[in-house]
């Protein structure tokens, strides 16, 4: 299992590789999928790349209908890009940093229990501020344990 000071060395290594990589609007893909768009600019039939790669030209149309709906295999997208002399690239570009993204689920979490705390001490008439460390200390302290994803890590 990965420590949490392994995530956050993983977190802070891979923030610096995707940063590069901008937004993911950036990825989106040509209203016709990556295989019919790169053949087509190529001037390639379908019959074309089937035979390039191997297959029926309805084997290749199949490909280019099940990547629009994302029913793509991995494997098949990667083969057609190489007998369209492309590189197959896969990644997931985060939506803002990891750190981010590890930082807005603590916040949600310490949320959550800051609600059942003020809760109780409401219903034991033990009303106001209760006695705790500063909010980033807290913040800090959830992302240090690494429980953050379960649902156990709510019900504290």
């Amino acid at each position: 299992m990965t420590t949490p000071a392994d995530a956050k060395r993983a977190r802070e290594a891979l923030d610096q590789r995707l940063v590069a990589l901008g937004p993911p609007s950036r990825y989106a893909p040509p209203r016709l999928g990556w295989v019919r768009a790169i053949r087509d600019a190529l001037g390639m039939t379908a019959a074309d790349l089937a035979a390039r790669m191997g297959v029926t030209g309805p084997a290749v149309r199949s490909l280019e209908n099940k990547e629009m709906d994302g029913g793509a295999r991995l494997s098949s997208l990667r083969r057609a890009a190489e007998a369209m002399d492309c590189a197959f690239v896969y990644a997931f570009i985060p939506n803002s940093t990891l750190h981010q993204t590890v930082e807005r689920q603590a916040g949600t979490i310490l949320e959550k229990r800051m609600k059942r705390v003020h809760q109780t001490m409401t219903l034991e008439a033990q009303d106001g501020e209760p006695v705790s460390p500063s909010v980033r200390a807290q913040l800090e302290a959830l992302v240090e344990s690494g429980g953050l994803w379960s649902d156990r890590a709510t019900r504290r």
